[in-house]
């Protein structure tokens, strides 16, 4: 849900402050980040210095500014999970163009992670609760020779597949519903109920893309939801399954969990007030709209 704020409250690296001016000093800065998350343990910093997309941010964003940097993102990504437009903040008392965030910050960046967008926003902005919508892709093949040149990339699935038979079974899952069976059982969003603006399943050649887009997600949601549609088109479930699963609140009663890989992060909606720019959602193979996508 987008994010309520009282007049004249904001938040600085995580801390609230009401009814006090916003430092004339402090910059919030506003990036857009793409990265390959083969590498890394996740976007969010974890113990024990795993690899992680917001260490590396942190620590190239505070060699630009020449202090301590301390992010804030539009959603956290698992482990293996890729991002196109991923919406990150930071706030800093460093006075600098944007090529220094963009260009400067990519210098110090390892090749898997670079900076598509910088700009000063407002303090009432924030990545995660100002967002009113979030945009996930998934890619995956069904031919029968695994990937080579994508193996990090992309889901392999090597059974053929019914895109008609997804298509008609993901129908159910369009709209406000309690999505209970499709979360991870460590999920700890407070309710279970979501909003899917669209969910889209198209084919070229040997390549599945489905794009769905909702008010906000819950933790696995994306990947469950390609999980219950692969044996849906695969034949082995029947499309009126999908409806079945939701109707049953109940994570046992759906399929495996797809695979991390091809899962991308394409797209974070904001009030235009905002002033973020609409970058093409990608991953650079893809074009800017799916809808009508096909052979």
């Amino acid at each position: 849900m987008p994010f309520v704020r009282k007049s004249h409250t904001y938040s600085v690296n995580g801390e609230i402050f009401a009814d006090t001016p916003w430092p004339a000093d402090m910059h919030r800065i506003c990036l857009i980040v793409e990265y390959n998350g083969a590498a890394f343990r996740g976007f969010q910093i974890q113990p024990g210095g795993v690899p992680t997309v917001q260490q590396c941010l942190h620590e190239a964003l505070s060699k630009v500014a020449n202090e301590p940097v301390t992010l804030v993102c539009a959603g956290r990504t698992d482990a293996g999970v890729h991002a196109t437009c991923q919406v990150v903040h930071f706030d800093t008392r460093a006075l600098r163009p944007a090529r220094a965030w963009t260009a400067g910050t990519r210098a110090h960046l390892p090749p898997g992670i670079s900076v598509r967008w910088a700009g000063q926003v407002s303090p009432f902005f924030h990545a995660r609760f100002s967002a009113r919508s979030r945009t996930y892709r998934y890619l995956l093949t069904d031919r029968l020779a695994r990937p080579g040149l994508l193996h990090d990339q992309i889901c392999w699935y090597p059974h053929d597949l019914d895109l008609a038979a997804m298509q008609e079974g993901a129908r159910a899952l369009v709209g406000e519903h309690d999505f209970t069976s499709l979360r991870a059982a460590q999920c700890q969003a407070k309710s279970p109920v979501r909003t899917i603006e669209h969910l889209h399943l198209v084919r070229c050649g040997e390549l599945i893309v489905m794009e769905v887009k909702a008010n906000a997600f819950l933790h696995h949601m994306v990947r469950n939801i390609m999980g219950v549609l692969l044996p849906v088109g695969a034949g082995s479930k029947a499309p009126m399954w999908v409806q079945e699963v939701l109707d049953a609140r109940d994570r046992r009663c759906a399929g495996a969990t797809a695979s991390a890989q091809g899962l991308y992060l394409v797209a974070v909606d904001y009030a235009q007030e905002f002033g973020l720019p609409v970058l093409s959602p990608g991953p650079l193979m893809m074009p800017a709209s799916i809808e009508n996508w096909q052979d």
